[in-house]
């Protein structure tokens, strides 16, 4: 979402359907709660629980399947579902596929793949982050010195907590030492400026949805110190994710229920099914469908034409390339003044 100050909007009485800032706020329960057991797994389970997780979120499909790649392939389908966005866009999205063509294509050529997991691994963390800032921004009020000091400090220690996890395997004792060293500081510099820039927040609700942003990288910190990774990636990633599909399905709702627009929502209305459920149920099967059976489904298919398997082709190239996208698009599809935000409300 746009970083931009999420205004009250006033939309006519048949679009009437709001964001709640109270219900997105809702979301960082999951902090709490996975607290809570991996204390009872410490307490009483006797780290029952963190040997049955995962080391790492892509080990386990049905994580894959919840969690990333349905909202990815959400907000694809909002953006080339509606012709007027996808042409409005279509210069942008062509330059980009272009750039991004270039970059892994001639870059694969001198870079190494440590440095392109770490590119990449920054601009996840950075849209992911930038998301529930953005959001917090629109009832914190921070002032932009503010806003970008604590936005830049929690990717800052987003990032060395993203390596250090998902590079735990290739990494040695003293380089673990220093990522969580480094990780550790920069959350002790964003605790310290939190203290220091609340006093720019005016409501109470704003000075705790501030914090919540706070907690979300000193939770992914605690967890990654305790080799608790699931949980560490668990808990900015349902944040996420959740608060995309809150935006998109509240933005197809006050679109389309009450005439649809465009081909998808008026083949459900022939066929009953709710305007809450269409893009989700949409995304969740692509999304298992793809990940499970796509790259099965193209090896199988290029070895019977061609004698050749061509591997991995769903999961790393075309998944990989609506990430990358996403992350590109969602920094400009919802700021003030664009075709989404006429759709999109808030309120308390």
């Amino acid at each position: 979402m746009s970083t931009h100050t999420l205004l009250l909007q006033e939309l006519p009485q048949d679009r009437q359907l709001t964001v709640s800032f109270r219900l997105l706020f809702g979301l960082y329960a999951i902090i709490p709660v996975c607290l809570l057991l991996q204390l009872l797994d410490g307490w009483f389970w006797h780290g029952a629980l963190q040997a049955m997780l995962p080391s790492r979120p892509t080990h386990l499909l049905l994580f894959q399947v919840l969690f990333g790649t349905p909202h990815i392939i959400a907000s694809s389908i909002v953006l080339i579902s509606n012709g007027e966005y996808f042409n409005t866009y279509k210069p942008k999205l062509l330059w980009m596929t272009l750039a991004l063509a270039v970059f892994f294509g001639v870059g694969s050529l001198f870079i190494s793949y440590r440095v392109f997991y770490v590119l990449v691994a920054a601009w996840t963390v950075h849209h992911v982050l930038k998301q529930q800032h953005g959001v917090a921004r629109g009832v914190c009020r921070l002032p932009d010195w503010a806003f970008h000091l604590l936005l830049w400090l929690s990717v800052s220690a987003g990032l060395f907590i993203y390596i250090g996890i998902f590079l735990n395997n290739s990494l040695d004792a003293q380089q673990v030492f220093w990522i969580k060293s480094i990780a550790g500081c920069l959350c002790a510099g964003l605790v310290l400026s939190a203290g220091y820039c609340q006093r720019y927040v005016n409501t109470t609700f704003g000075r705790w949805f501030l914090w919540s942003n706070v907690l979300l990288i000193l939770a992914s910190f605690y967890f990654y110190v305790q080799q608790y990774y699931f949980f560490a990636i668990l808990v900015p990633r349902l944040v996420h994710d959740a608060t995309a599909y809150i935006f998109y399905v509240t933005h197809d709702y006050n679109k389309h229920h009450a005439q649809p627009q465009n081909f998808m929502y008026r083949a459900a209305k022939r066929c009953r099914l709710s305007v809450f459920v269409v893009l989700p149920l949409l995304s969740f099967t692509l999304a298992f469908v793809l990940q499970n059976y796509g790259d099965h489904i193209v090896s199988t298919i290029t070895r019977e034409l061609f004698g050749t398997e061509i591997r991995q082709v769903v999961s790393l190239g075309l998944l990989g390339y609506l990430a990358l996208m996403h992350y590109y698009t969602e920094s400009f599809t919802w700021k003030h003044g664009s075709p989404y935000r006429q759709f999109i409300s808030f309120s308390k």
